[in-house]
């Protein structure tokens, strides 16, 4: 790697930390009067309920609810699939959960390591849940957990971030495992690395909706933070998968699953090979960050916020192609 682009990526690091783009702040809203109050929940199909994120970035007014979080309802027990990017985000969660069922919540499942989708785990903790995750998740919790957890707080206030869970069920790569709720059945697959190295998706057999996690942004631009060339095969897969709709991780709460991948594929697609042309050409990282994939500027919301360090990721792992 060229001595400019080890700067880039230092000062990357020092800001970041790995640091999904989410949690950088772009704005603040206004102050929330009094305390978390139920989430507003669309039921995208009986039993499925889903919390539309905010398209901004964590600030101290928006309690970093900006994924899009869901829980489903089985016979016996619910399950939470993310938790939300803050404690006072899980608490609204949570409200609303017992807004519709007082059924044990029995799973909360962690899609992968980023604040927006773990930080709101501490509120189910006493509800004694078995928490879930991708096998790699307890690696990445460790490395960067407290950096996350102390950046956020940074921005939200004190108290207002909850404590890194680690989860105590794993899932394996290549080896799909199946919760029961009582006659529904969740099938979690843990990915291979594509947004992040710790992406897991949950498919409710019941209505065939696969909850995608981040390997699903929709209108607003991705984060990568894992591989590249990974998150495109996950995406293929995923349009040959058969499944007819989704949750995405960002966007609407329900997505026809053809139309969520292929605004993604383009612009992996466009970001992959201008990147390996720009290293072809030796073209230095920083004006790499500042120069491609700009095409797809007007396809995508907070564009300017994500590609130029979506760039620098790429152009730092296709360089040793």
């Amino acid at each position: 790697m060229n001595f400019a682009a080890d700067k880039i990526l230092s000062r990357r690091a020092a800001l970041l930390g790995g640091l999904c783009l989410c949690c950088v702040p772009t704005r603040l809203r206004a102050e929330a009067a009094g305390g978390p109050q139920p989430a507003a929940m669309v039921e995208v199909a009986p039993g499925i309920h889903v919390r539309q994120g905010l398209t901004e970035d964590a600030a101290a007014g928006n309690f970093d609810a900006i994924a899009n979080l869901g829980f489903i309802i089985g016979r016996d027990a619910a399950a939470v699939i993310d938790p939300g990017g803050s404690l006072h985000d899980g608490r609204s969660l949570r409200l609303a959960i017992r807004a519709r069922t007082q059924l044990p919540i029995r799973y909360v499942v962690l899609t992968h390591v980023h604040p927006d989708h773990i930080f709101g785990a501490a509120a189910f903790k006493d509800d004694a849940p078995t928490f879930v995750g991708h096998a790699e998740l307890p690696q990445q919790l460790a490395a960067r957990g407290v950096f996350y957890r102390d950046g956020l707080e940074k921005i939200l206030g004190a108290g207002e971030v909850g404590d890194v869970v680690v989860p105590t069920m794993l899932v394996a790569k290549d080896k799909p495992t199946e919760l029961d709720l009582g006659g529904r059945g969740l099938v979690l697959t843990a990915h291979q690395p594509a947004h992040t190295v710790s992406d897991l998706s949950v498919l409710d057999k019941q209505s065939g909706i696969l909850f995608a996690g981040d390997l699903l942004f929709v209108g607003r631009t991705p984060s990568l933070d894992g591989d590249l060339k990974g998150w495109l095969k996950e995406l293929a897969a995923m349009r040959e998968s058969g499944v007819r709709q989704a949750v995405p991780g960002h966007g609407p709460p329900l997505v026809p699953m053809q139309d969520a991948v292929a605004p993604l594929e383009r612009y992996f697609t466009v970001l992959r090979d201008e990147t390996r042309a720009a290293i072809a050409k030796g073209t230095p990282i920083e004006e790499a960050a500042t120069t491609l994939a700009l095409s797809e500027r007007s396809h995508w919301a907070m564009f300017d916020a994500y590609n130029g360090r979506n760039v620098i990721e790429a152009y730092r792992r296709l360089e040793w192609e």
